[in-house]
């Protein structure tokens, strides 16, 4: 190596001409490693949906029941933490707008989205009373309180729960493995049985589903609610 190839005097490191021994085969290992934990989170996919499968009759029956609210003027009520309030948040785009074919907007609410109400009840009261409070505030009787948690003891829900009682207000719990407090506080429960990713996996496949059985039921309904308005 000449002077000119030297860096401020230090002479630089060659690079090797082949990879290091055993580098391939740590690749290989790592690689295999990933594969099986694929492999494993879609095999837990099959519990979750065996069951929903095993309770796709209530789920059939919720979204008839929502169907008939709904039509006659009542709200959904949506809510959840973290991944859960994603789905609760989905279910009511898909009443709002719309999940398949054209039909009316329904009033559905999630109550995490409105991040002032949110920040400030939060802050004033504690992030146990963050959905109670709104409860308070938008729930009237007949209204449906809709709750996802995958371990179904968090306390904001539980508070939900409670203040919806006071109003008259039904409520449903769609949670992971029972029992567990949300399901036991709650009108009617699914409950999931499979561990937590793959149970919250199975709740937007319940969403769905009870989509469909509303869609189906206020089809069935021809009148100026169920038509598309401008």
């Amino acid at each position: 190596m000449t002077a000119e190839s030297t860096i401020g005097g230090i002479v630089p490191k060659a690079v090797p001409d082949t990879v290091p021994a055993g580098w391939a085969n740590t690749r290989e290992h790592l690689r295999t490693r990933s594969e099986e934990a694929v492999t494993n989170h879609l095999d837990n996919v099959m519990p979750a949906l065996e069951s929903l499968r095993s309770q796709a009759g209530r789920l059939s029956e919720w979204g008839t029941e929502l169907a008939h609210r709904l039509l006659a003027g009542q709200r959904l009520l949506a809510a959840g933490n973290g991944g859960s309030a994603a789905e609760a948040q989905h279910l009511t785009a898909e009443l709002v707008g719309r999940f398949d074919a054209e039909r009316a907007p329904f009033s559905a609410i999630s109550l995490h989205c409105e991040s002032s109400a949110v920040t400030a009840i939060a802050n004033d009261y504690g992030y146990e009373e963050l959905f109670a409070r709104q409860v308070h505030a938008h729930g009237r009787t007949g209204d449906i309180l809709f709750l996802l948690s995958t371990s179904g003891r968090s306390p904001n829900l539980l508070r939900a729960v409670w203040a919806a009682k006071e109003h008259g207000i039904s409520t449903w719990a769609l949670t992971g493995s029972g029992p567990n407090p949300l399901a036991a506080a709650c009108d009617e429960a699914i409950t999931v049985d499979a561990i937590a990713a793959n149970a919250q996996e199975g709740h937007l496949i319940a969403v769905h589903a009870m989509c469909r059985a509303f869609d189906a039921e206020v089809a069935r309904h021809p009148g100026p609610l169920t038509r598309n308005r401008p």
